[in-house]
């Protein structure tokens, strides 16, 4: 008997993992659907999408723009919806068999929640969510018995190892890092790093946000905060290894000293069609992999010195409590900042910093004092930069 088709909700599908997503769609027609699409604010790439994939609903979380994506679609069958409160509340849709959690930064918490609440199986992209709120979101989970099937790269790798593994208890995560474009460069060198040059990575195609992330290792901070609360381990259990050639995604060592290791071309697609059709494994058109193109492997440690907001995550993640939610909030304004070229690449970890040892903690924190706090950070942060 043939499988049924399965309904994905999209949140960010005008972002990098959102239109990588709906090619993984694209490219399995009889696999899967496309069910709801919901953008911030770019409209029309949201009505090509739309006029593409035919989905149940769109939402647009910009209310400004609603005319323009309702009279676009009116001629087809899809709903329209506007605004931050339908973003949530369009996952509660019977229909939908799987959402991809793709909104970035701190935005992607509440429709993450709403739809573990609703009992909806979460394809999970948006790293924040974890990194803010781990504790929370983990024993939602539990409580609603829905599993968090991860779409990080890395994350994914360490998923695939572990199959046929559960039982078994983990010795060790090594988390493989690019290094990204400034790997073996100095604090001097990274002086007067332009804009431009962060945004040039080496082996992956992301949008402008995780593209700094990974320039400055935080992307990696974020990914050891998340790995902690996925595959419930001790941070000292966590080991992150530059591997320049990005092959190997990462790597699972076992009590009995074996080590399992997922490898693969640096393509987004491959992660979120397995998360898509987990357990399964669904045939792919994509890139296969040549050993005769990547002769050697070699891996190195981070320099955390020079690229302090690695040392900051695990910081953050010793802390506990609110402490990876102000790292992550200041984290979000400095690169914005940055992108605006208003500080230099050496303040955002040194604002990151800051803001961490100037906003108070709290352990065992409410979902408000997530949002409270995610707050004053951002206000702090946005107050330090001249």
């Amino acid at each position: 008997m043939d499988k049924k088709k399965k309904n994905i909700a999209i949140l960010g599908s005008t972002g990098s993992i959102g239109t990588q997503a709906l090619e993984v769609i694209r490219a399995n027609p009889g696999h899967f659907c496309c069910e709801v699409l919901v953008a911030n604010g770019n409209a029309d790439l949201l009505i090509k999408q739309a006029l593409e994939f035919n989905p149940n609903a769109v939402v647009i979380a910009d209310d400004s723009k609603y005319k323009q994506v309702k009279d676009a679609l009116s001629s087809t069958d899809t709903k329209v919806y506007a605004g931050a409160k339908s973003v949530e509340q369009v996952v509660e849709m019977e229909t939908i068999d799987m959402v991809l959690a793709a909104m970035v930064g701190f935005a992607g918490l509440p429709s993450t929640i709403h739809a573990i609440k609703n009992k909806k199986p979460i394809a999970l992209a948006n790293k924040e969510t974890l990194v803010v709120a781990g504790e929370l979101i983990t024993k939602l989970a539990q409580e609603y018995s829905v599993n968090l099937y991860p779409v990080d790269s890395e994350h994914s790798a360490i998923f695939q190892c572990l199959a046929g593994e559960f039982h078994n208890p983990i010795e060790k995560i090594y988390l493989t890092a690019s290094g990204g474009p400034f790997r073996g460069k100095t604090r001097n060198d990274l002086q007067g790093i332009t804009k431009q040059q962060a945004l040039k990575h080496p082996n992956w195609s992301m949008g402008a946000k995780i593209t700094i992330d990974s320039a400055t290792l935080m992307n990696k901070g974020l990914e050891v905060i998340e790995a902690k609360w996925l595959f419930n381990v001790k941070p000292s259990q966590i080991e992150v290894v530059v591997h320049p050639q990005s092959i190997i995604h990462s790597l699972v060592q076992f009590t009995d000293g074996s080590i399992k290791a997922q490898l693969g071309l640096p393509d987004m697609k491959l992660p979120i069609h397995y998360a898509f059709s987990y357990p399964d494994r669904v045939a792919a058109p994509f890139e296969r992999f040549d050993f005769t193109k990547y002769p050697s492997f070699t891996f190195e440690k981070p320099d955390t010195e020079t690229f302090a907001n690695l040392a900051l995550a695990y910081k953050a993640l010793d802390q506990g409590g609110l402490q990876p939610c102000v790292l992550n909030a200041a984290n979000e304004i400095a690169v914005d900042a940055f992108l605006h070229e208003k500080i230099s690449f050496l303040q955002i970890s040194e604002l990151v910093e800051t803001c961490m040892n100037k906003v108070s903690n709290k352990q065992k924190p409410s979902l408000e004092d997530y949002f409270n706090s995610n707050s004053e950070t951002r206000a702090l942060a946005a107050s330090l930069i001249k």
